[in-house]
């Protein structure tokens, strides 16, 4: 008798645990449904999309870079190059200005101006039995620059202070430079050759960075581009009488070391 009692126990357990899996089966199964994640909600998860407000929408940003180097060198010897007498300069201005017209997203202008001078006077070169020796060889250089850019800010974590940024830049570029330079000597007087270039150059770039917040309203900046593809074209006069023209096109995947930025802005 108690093994049929044991038995109808046993078979009621049995049913009882086959109706709760059928009863659960659905549900889960809703739930699933219910939890499956549409393509921008996955994106949010990655962080392209964050949630939290970094900048708000309709904040205005300005900003810019700024940089100034010199140098001079008087019967300076450098490895196998000696008696260098030069001087020179280089200075950039970039100043940028940019609107948020949604949250967490930019889009700017960014302007640049630079201007550079090397004047070489003498330098030597020996080497084995070949003397060379450059007795003036001097460089005025202006460089102009239009960029539009779009940047999405992508916080760090929870955090209202540090943020990456991925920005995806479109590049145009122009310039001029003129080049005198001592030849040789003809009939006892001093020859030069002179040359005139111009330049123009279109890229498309990405340059990622970081920022933090050092005040409400302040944020430095640095940035460094990885890719980049570009066109770029120059004409020659040499003397006024020869011409010279140049194209290239350019592709990168890596890190450029010449593309690092350092600067300021502030959002108000």
């Amino acid at each position: 008798m108690k093994k049929f009692y044991l038995a109808l126990l046993l078979l009621a357990t049995v049913f009882s645990v086959s109706a709760q899996e059928a009863a659960t089966t659905p549900k889960s199964e809703d739930s699933a449904e219910s939890t499956e994640l549409t393509p921008n909600e996955a994106r949010a998860q990655r962080g392209f999309f964050s949630k939290d407000l970094f900048v708000p929408k309709g904040q205005w940003i300005f900003g810019g870079s700024a940089a100034y180097s010199a140098h001079r060198n008087n019967n300076y010897k450098f490895t196998l190059i000696n008696d260098i007498d030069s001087e020179g300069y280089t200075v950039t201005v970039s100043p940028m200005i940019a609107y948020a017209p949604w949250k967490n997203m930019a889009v700017g202008i960014r302007f640049g101006y630079g201007r550079s001078l090397f004047a070489l006077d003498n330098a030597s070169l020996s080497v084995s039995d070949v003397d060379i020796n450059v007795d003036m060889f001097h460089q005025i250089k202006h460089t102009y620059t239009g960029t539009l850019f779009w940047r999405p800010y992508i916080p760090l974590g929870h955090s209202n202070r540090f943020a990456f940024f991925a920005e995806v830049q479109l590049n145009l570029s122009g310039g001029q430079s003129k080049v005198v330079a001592a030849t040789s000597e003809i009939d006892g007087y001093q020859d030069y050759r002179g040359t005139y270039s111009k330049q123009f150059g279109a890229q498309i770039a990405i340059q990622p960075g970081i920022m933090a917040f050092v005040t409400n309203n302040a944020a430095v900046e640095l940035s460094i581009g990885v890719f980049g593809i570009g066109f770029d074209r120059v004409h020659q006069i040499k003397n006024q009488i020869e011409e010279g023209k140049t194209k290239l096109l350019d592709t990168n995947f890596k890190l450029n070391l010449l593309s690092v930025g350092f600067g300021m802005s502030f959002y108000l």
